[in-house]
């Protein structure tokens, strides 16, 4: 798993860039122009039903986490962010977002509460925030989603050092640029965990996070119109511990995971001592590459991110990548029936392989077959999820979706298409759809008895009326068919107020 390491070290060590482009003399960022102290407010009540076992895919996925796998579900969100620019290149912001309701797995949750510190592209932001467009950007509007992290599961809180946007890198006149970012948190889903869990089953609690990224970006889209984006994200789970659920409901106490202070420098730059040792901590990532077109009449994008859980996946050792998602993105800023058209495809069929072997008590330990990766499972940490929603990509279902109390993602072996459709015909009126189609093989270890698939529909309009300023009403039916979630038609009603203050 050497290959590996290294690309981890690689990413940690281009994080350090950051210090690199600081000096640099930059415009202040979008919304933080104002040269005033600014509060942004927001109030939503949201609620949905729907016929099936488990709501329509779409009424679910890429919410953040705040929504819901049942039949029904409901909230009402409150929040508001404070941003103060300040001499010299500084500001700060600060934000909090609650929300009560049923399905969302507590009665109330702190969705948002975080601050920030920031010096011209360099912040520091400490808490739990919605964040997304690490290493690359992607639509979430329309796209299905991102393989590592994304907009699936509630935010982790964490402590994160990060170039928020493509900085440029001194000495190149801005035709390289570069972002990238840091982050240590905790998973905060101890009580959901032991809830879900049935009896005898394995959960965590205290799991720590940590992640990085780094990004460049080559080209300038004012003197020619193609740019490239060349990223690397990893991610990765340690710390905390392993329980055993009792009959009463009790946790009992199976293994206490490395936490201490070494194990959050082993995270950013693991290391191995030999080939049948396995990394500390359940490491996951991404490469990404995008090309972008920049057209006067419109904008054209096609995108690629590889997913890797070892070496296998990292480099092209055993043949040509087959796992990740391609794709393309068309914008027609002077259309407004159809602004934007998006389609993707997803395979995470391949997973190097169903057979791994490292070798045994230093037999042919020149052989090795990384294979059966088994995306996004873990035998230590159990799942990639929060809140018992994948952190990774919506196709493949996390824990929430098990009637038995496990862990795990029963269906990591996909292969899926993705189309997705954006108009604004009227200053008022804006709309969306989205259709899926999923074909699942379950996991190599746990293969389905045969190949399922799932089929998911929605339809989403929005109305702002220009009489009531920061108002708006959405109205979302989805409609899912297939034998591996179930058939189900449901509808969501949003309503939302935004304003702001200024001072």
């Amino acid at each position: 798993m050497k290959s590996l390491f290294i690309a981890l070290q690689v990413s940690a060590r281009l994080s350090g860039t950051i210090l690199m482009v600081l000096p640099l003399p930059v415009k202040a960022a979008v919304g933080h122009g104002l040269r005033a102290d600014t509060v942004a407010w927001r109030v939503e009540l949201a609620a949905g039903a729907s016929t099936g076992r488990f709501a329509p895919l779409w009424l679910t996925a890429n919410r953040s986490g705040l929504s819901w796998s049942d039949a029904s579900g409901g909230y009402l969100r409150a929040g508001a962010t404070y941003t103060r620019p300040l001499r010299h290149g500084f500001r700060v912001e600060a934000g909090a977002d609650v929300a009560a309701g049923w399905g969302i797995g507590a009665p109330a949750v702190v969705h948002q509460a975080y601050a920030d510190i920031a010096w011209r592209r360099l912040r520091l932001s400490v808490g739990s925030k919605e964040r997304w467009g690490y290493p690359m950007d992607k639509d979430h509007r329309l796209s299905s989603g991102m393989m590592v992290e994304g907009p699936g599961a509630r935010p982790v809180p964490q402590v994160r050092a990060d170039i928020a946007d493509f900085a440029p890198v001194p000495l190149t006149r801005g035709w390289l640029s570069f972002k990238g970012h840091v982050a240590y948190g905790i998973f905060t889903d101890n009580g959901w965990q032991r809830g879900f869990a049935a009896a005898g089953e394995l959960y965590t609690a205290n799991t720590l996070y940590h992640s990085k990224s780094a990004a460049f970006r080559i080209g300038r889209a004012d003197r020619f119109p193609l740019t490239v984006d060349v990223g690397l994200l990893t991610a990765a789970q340690f710390g905390g511990k392993r329980m055993r659920k009792r009959a009463d409901g009790s946790g009992a106490m199976v293994e206490n995971m490395p936490n201490r202070l070494p194990d959050f420098f082993y995270m950013l730059m693991p290391s191995q001592e030999s080939t049948l040792q396995n990394v500390q901590g359940n490491h996951c990532g991404s490469w990404n590459v995008s090309i972008d077109y920049h057209g006067r009449l419109f904008t054209a994008r096609v995108y690629m991110e590889h997913y890797f859980e070892d070496h296998s996946q990292l480099s092209m050792q055993y043949g040509p990548w087959r796992d990740g998602q391609l794709g393309l993105e068309l914008t027609l800023p002077r259309c407004r029936w159809v602004s934007k058209l998006l389609w993707e495809g997803l395979a995470t069929t391949d997973q190097t392989g169903p057979i791994l072997y490292d070798g045994v008590g230093g037999t042919f330990t020149d052989l090795q077959m990384s294979g059966c990766d088994n995306y996004y499972n873990n035998g230590q940490f159990l799942g990639w999820q929060h809140w018992g929603q994948g952190m990774g990509h919506p196709f493949l279902p996390g824990p929430q979706y098990n009637a038995d109390g496990t862990n795990e993602f029963k269906s990591n072996r996909v292969r899926a298409h993705h189309v997705g459709l954006l108009g604004e015909p009227t200053e008022e009126l804006a709309y969306r759809l989205l259709l899926s189609h999923v074909r699942h093989w379950g996991t190599y270890r746990k293969p389905l008895d045969r190949v399922r698939r799932q089929v998911s529909t929605y339809a989403e309009a929005t109305y702002s009326p220009r009489r009531l300023p920061g108002w708006s009403l959405a109205l979302g039916v989805g409609i899912d068919g297939g034998d591996y979630l179930g058939a189900s038609t449901g509808a969501m009603l949003t309503l939302k107020k935004t304003g702001i203050w200024t001072r």
